[in-house]
């Protein structure tokens, strides 16, 4: 059987000059063909979140409150509408978590000092003079007490501070009053002595003034002395019924698998920019350069399997379209099998009358003809049943057909022949018909062919199908093993390309390979896993 002349196949891959926009379907395609190493960090992330909370016990957190007042002279006068300003907040918290304060927390609890920072924090409310004194620890009662403890301590530090700076103040108006006073003292004892009315009167005049600036520098001390220093009060004091654990802890676990997944993918798009796959039609145009002989899909279902076969019937007429009996047609891959490829393409091709033989070199005979078989049951008419219908005898007609089949069949005789022994001993034996097991339309078929529908697939090695019309040759991979390209030199080549297996560096290198041995590919097929 001669198949078609080959005609020119177009190339409806996009042109070299346009770009495709890249939209989130192709951003989610990289994470979701590397779904088990996004996976397997998601779950690295997960383990490590649950070991961290059963292994790490939970924080408890105490809180106490401690309202901060403004020191003034006069504790009744009204701090008016910005009483948040009166007091720097962000001192009062910088002095609660001081150093002073926690050294205090670490002579009182004897513990380090920088775990005692860590532990403790301050909440400054905003527009308000409070400060929240939190503490973390294993245990409630320590908890409790370190909350507490760090209140007070602030307050006896801020106190201890403002009686200092008062201390400061009185000792200078102390110092102001001796001196003003021992001016005072001279002045009088001049007085006393003076003779002339006129100097008596400025000398008493200055003594006025003295004593007047003494009345002023006592009435600014008694106010100074009679400032109220304390910073606040501990307006909450942490209680054991109020101790919260700190934190959500399975939150934790949350956190962890979100994390561990954003780190999968990350670490996926870089091994994808490392190991780039072929994973779509668009990408096999891209690193082959070869025209779409056709796609073969996985079947939805493991028990139908037609969807698959179909998409091998298409890709067998586009190679019988590109080639001419005889032909001599290698299927080469880069480091893929495409044994049941081959097996496909050899039982599309014999089932509409070609002789078929598969070529292979590399110890695969018994699972191809496994797989011929297996695809044989499958074909979507019956082998068995004669395409071409019987002829009949020349000058019959319908009716005369029809008045053949209604004469009624003569009935058998009760006796026949042979089965009653004659007394003539010249009698002939007659002995029955034997007729023939084969069909009229049926053909011989050798031991090593498999009957396809009108066709027969036969197996063997390159060698003995030198002679045949079709030969398929199941090349071995290209990147270990070079018999593929050199039989392709004598007929043509289909590429094999296994979605999301085959590199594209290694479909490239392919083509580079045939192409320098002076073999034109009729195209490249996408299949999936070898089969679908």
């Amino acid at each position: 059987m001669t198949d078609a002349a080959p005609a020119p196949w177009p190339t409806d891959g996009p042109s070299s000059g346009t770009s495709r926009a890249v939209t989130l379907t192709d951003l989610l395609r990289v994470p979701m063909h590397r779904l088990r190493l996004v996976a397997a960090v998601a779950m690295v992330g997960l383990l490590a979140a649950l070991g961290y909370v059963l292994l790490v016990p939970a924080a408890l957190s105490a809180s106490a409150v401690v309202a901060v007042r403004p020191v003034v002279t006069d504790a009744f006068t009204p701090s008016g509408a910005g009483a948040d300003r009166a007091v720097n907040m962000n001192v009062e918290s910088g002095i609660a978590t001081g150093t002073e304060v926690v050294q205090r927390l670490a002579d009182s609890a004897g513990g380090d000092p920088r775990d005692i920072r860590d532990a403790l924090e301050v909440e400054v409310p905003t527009g308000g003079q409070i400060l929240r004194f939190t503490y973390q620890a294993r245990e409630s009662h320590q908890a409790v007490q370190s909350a507490n403890m760090a209140a007070e301590a602030y307050l006896s530090v801020r106190r201890a501070m403002y009686e200092q700076q008062r201390a400061e103040m009185l000792r200078s108006y102390d110092a102001s009053i001796t001196k003003v006073a021992a001016q005072q003292t001279a002045l009088q004892k001049r007085a006393n002595t003076a003779k002339d009315t006129a100097a008596g009167d400025a000398l008493v005049a200055e003594l006025a003034g003295i004593n007047n600036q003494l009345t002023q520098l006592n009435a600014a001390r008694t106010e100074i002395a009679a400032v109220d220093v304390n910073p606040g009060w501990v307006t909450q004091t942490a209680e054991k019924a109020l101790v919260t654990s700190a934190g959500h802890r399975p939150l934790y676990l949350v956190a962890g698998l979100l994390g561990g997944a954003l780190i999968g993918i990350v670490l996926a798009y870089l091994w994808e920019s490392t190991d780039r796959r072929v994973r779509s039609v668009a990408d096999g145009r891209e690193a082959s350069g070869l025209p779409l002989l056709g796609t073969v899909r996985r079947p939805a279902f493991r028990g139908s399997p037609r969807a698959v076969d179909a998409d091998i019937r298409y890709v067998a007429m586009a190679v019988a379209e590109r080639v001419r009996q005889p032909a001599r047609v290698a299927l080469v891959t880069a480091r893929e099998d495409a044994t049941a490829l081959t097996a496909g393409l050899a039982v599309a091709l014999a089932v509409d009358g070609r002789e078929v033989f598969v070529a292979d070199d590399s110890g695969r005979i018994e699972r191809l003809r496994a797989i011929v078989l297996a695809d044989r049951g499958r074909l979507p008419i019956d082998p068995t049943r004669p395409l071409v219908p019987k002829p009949r005898p020349a000058g019959s007609t319908p009716a005369a057909a029809a008045g053949t089949e209604s004469t009624p069949a003569r009935r058998p005789s009760p006796h026949p022949p042979g089965a009653r022994p004659s007394t003539d001993p010249d009698a002939t034996l007659t002995l029955p018909r034997v007729s023939s097991a084969r069909a009229e339309n049926s053909r011989v078929v050798t031991p090593d062919e498999v009957a396809v529908g009108v066709g027969s697939v036969r197996f063997g090695t390159w060698r003995q199908g030198a002679d045949h019309g079709l030969v398929l040759f199941n090349a071995p991979p290209a990147e270990s093993d070079e018999r593929g390209v050199a039989v392709a030199r004598q007929g043509g080549a289909v590429v094999v390309v296994e979605r999301d297996r085959t590199r594209q560096s290694d479909l490239r290198r392919l083509v580079e390979r045939l192409r320098a041995a002076g073999v034109t590919p009729l195209g490249f097929v996408l299949t999936r896993n070898g089969r679908a």
